[in-house]
């Protein structure tokens, strides 16, 4: 959400940014009913000052015998007790309205995010590693030999339709020791602090961090009211919703490793063979929530974190800096992370790091305490995949595949599958 006090001071800067977001014009609709608002708010106390005058008045007409002057003020004070009710209430209204509408509004950019209009114009910033070679025609996930009797779409379709998938076996082994060697890396070596934490949410959790009211479509509410975390973000962040910390509690480092559900609305046809895209698939998540002078700093930190996973995997990527028409609602800049893919001969994205200033922590009104004394002010919040399981197997499936059907699996993998180091092409390991 925004600072309503900005806007007001500085309108053409606050479209300035939001044109680059592709919207033009937003602050004279803000600033309309702002002043609408406030409008209200000051005519609702000018008829409760006189209303209060009036009924101070009445008594001394009274005590004087002025049943005239007595029926006067009484009536006055009938009819301004009416015109604060309606004014108060148009006031709520404006106030609604306006919230709604800022509530809608994307975050603002930094300075230095690339303008641009879709995912062609994001910045490469380096790359690691080479995509590997193969002396054959390399094959996607879902037509590897070893992967077939492990990946079962037709079983996952009559159990839940389209977009899920089965899996067990070697492969499903697979999957969960990714999900273990990430958190144990996050955990002793980045500093996170795992956290377990609930797939269902109250709405209001869902407002804190942006994914309502403007993307309700893109996840799955239940008949009473809860959500579905399309990601671990929501709660994690949403730890310090409603609160006010000391400096001293700040950085706070998360790590949850959850089940993710989304409704992928808005990619129909896209990505439908495989697993790249599902409805339910799993994350390690990490959120840093941090004072503001530290959060451009936190945002490089946890990039590097995500990175150092794909590293230990031997597994090449690259990283971009999204630019202004391809970056999320909620931040003001990420870094999404593309691994190297054989079977589809491109990058695809495993990871998005995004810094989201203090859009998140006002909505949830989460604020800390200075050390040195003074007001309260907005807390800074980050997320990222740390990284995306599904497709982190996917890619260690694709890249360690062999020409018989076998997957070489990277060497970090090994003690989290009890010394296996080979997914045979009939499934197993070995």
């Amino acid at each position: 959400m925004h600072d309503i006090r900005a806007i007001r001071e500085n309108p053409a800067a606050f479209d300035d940014v939001m044109a680059r977001r592709g919207l033009s014009g937003v602050s004279t609709q803000v600033l309309a009913i702002d002043e609408a608002r406030r409008a209200r708010i000051h005519a609702a106390e000018t008829a409760q000052a006189d209303q209060n005058k009036a009924s101070k008045e009445v008594g001394a007409a009274k005590a004087k015998g002025d049943e005239t002057e007595f029926g006067r003020l009484r009536a006055l004070v009938g009819e301004k007790k009416a015109e604060v009710a309606k004014l108060q209430t148009e006031a709520k209204e404006l106030d609604q309205q306006l919230t709604d509408l800022l509530m809608g509004l994307p975050n603002l950019p930094f300075d230095d995010v690339p303008d641009g209009e879709n995912e062609d114009d994001n910045v490469e910033i380096r790359r690691w590693g080479a995509p590997a070679t193969f002396d054959f025609t390399p094959k996607e996930h879902f037509d590897i030999a070893g992967v077939k009797p492990g990946m079962d779409f037709e079983t996952a379709a009559k159990l839940s339709g389209s977009r899920f998938v089965v899996l067990s076996g070697g492969v499903v082994r697979i999957h969960r020791a990714l999900a273990q060697f990430m958190l144990d890396t996050h955990i002793e070596e980045n500093g996170l602090q795992e956290t377990w934490t609930p797939v269902l949410v109250r709405p209001e959790m869902m407002y804190g961090t942006g994914q309502l009211p403007k993307f309700g479509e893109d996840s799955y509410e239940t008949t009473n009211g809860w959500w579905l975390v399309p990601t671990a973000e929501v709660t994690l962040t949403n730890i310090v919703n409603g609160s006010v910390v000391e400096e001293s509690y700040l950085p706070r480092r998360y790590v949850a490793h959850t089940q993710c559900f989304r409704s992928e609305a808005g990619s129909a046809g896209r990505d439908t063979a495989g697993m790249l895209r599902q409805h339910q698939f799993e994350k390690v998540e990490m959120v840093s929530i941090t004072h503001p002078d530290k959060s451009r700093e936190e945002l490089d930190r946890m990039t590097g974190c995500a990175e150092g996973i794909l590293e230990r995997l031997e597994l090449a990527y690259r990283t971009v800096v999204l630019c202004t028409g391809d970056i999320g609602f909620g931040a003001r800049q990420t870094h999404d992370i593309e691994v190297w893919l054989p079977g589809q001969n491109t990058y695809r994205e495993i990871s998005s790091i995004s810094v989201c200033g203090d859009f998140q922590a006002r909505r949830m009104n989460a604020r800390f305490k200075p050390a040195d004394g003074g007001k309260p002010q907005y807390l800074h919040t980050l997320n990222g995949s740390g990284l995306a399981i599904g497709r982190c197997l996917i890619a260690v499936l694709e890249n360690g595949q062999q020409e018989d059907g076998s997957i070489k699996l990277p060497e970090v993998l090994h003690p989290y599958l009890r010394g296996k180091t080979v997914l045979q092409a009939d499934g197993t390991l070995a």
